[in-house]
């Protein structure tokens, strides 16, 4: 079973997977990073650019999936040294302080409790820019305008997308572009609604991008619709 829900940290979701899940659904990209717990091992997910699909028998998981672009300040890692890559947290902070989060963690009645509470200590403050550009990206608004809007020369907001999204703003749109078809079409919208309605140029259009960025068909996405 997989349930999840909001984190107390702004943003962020909470969530955990049981070792008897029957299924194994690719991750989609989303622009996110999170931070991961599975039989005593604290791991760091990056920011994927295509499906990831778990190998092996199936595991309890439990993650904090930080809010697009907060993970790289919370973890103290750029982002796109983690892109497609799903790492051990002790090759990225010292090995003593990860032996005392995976007892702490160990020792919890709910491990992703434990690991929200780890997130919450090690966040600063949202960066408001970041915010700013998520949601402009987010809403369909040209990269280009984007840029102008915060006041950030086109090199710079790469740069800038690269370290919090781990990739550059044009591939971070199609990604949310994505995210709000599928929100759409899973609500019900009709498929041809749903591409207009989140920035697609057609249904066409909205098949590829699906099988680009998922490696899937809209149809094994949306369970068959």
């Amino acid at each position: 079973m997989y349930e999840e829900w909001a984190s107390r940290l702004s943003g962020a979701v909470v969530w955990r997977r049981t070792a008897d899940d029957p299924t194994a659904s690719p991750v989609l990209p989303d622009g996110c990073m999170d931070l991961l717990w599975s039989e005593g091992r604290l791991l760091v997910a990056g920011p994927d650019t295509r499906a990831y699909v778990p190998d092996g028998p199936p595991r309890r998981w439990a993650g904090l999936r930080f809010h697009p672009g907060a993970g790289p300040a919370a973890l103290g890692v750029p982002a796109h040294e983690l892109r497609d890559q799903r790492v051990e947290l002790a090759d990225l902070w010292p090995a003593a302080e990860v032996r005392r989060l995976r007892a702490r963690v160990a020792a919890a009645a709910d491990p992703a409790t434990a690991l929200e509470e780890i997130a919450l200590e090690r966040s600063p403050a949202p960066d408001p820019a970041l915010r700013r550009l998520v949601a402009a990206l987010d809403a369909g608004r040209p990269v280009a305008a984007t840029a102008d809007e915060l006041g950030l020369g086109s090199r710079q907001l790469h740069r800038r997308c690269l370290h919090a999204f781990g990739y550059g703003p044009k591939t971070l749109a199609r990604i949310l572009r994505l995210q709000r078809a599928l929100t759409l079409a899973r609500s019900g919208v009709p498929l041809a609604q749903t591409a207009i309605r989140a920035g697609y140029a057609d249904q066409p259009h909205l098949a590829r991008d699906a099988r680009e960025l998922a490696g899937r068909t809209l149809g094994d996405l949306l369970g068959g619709r």
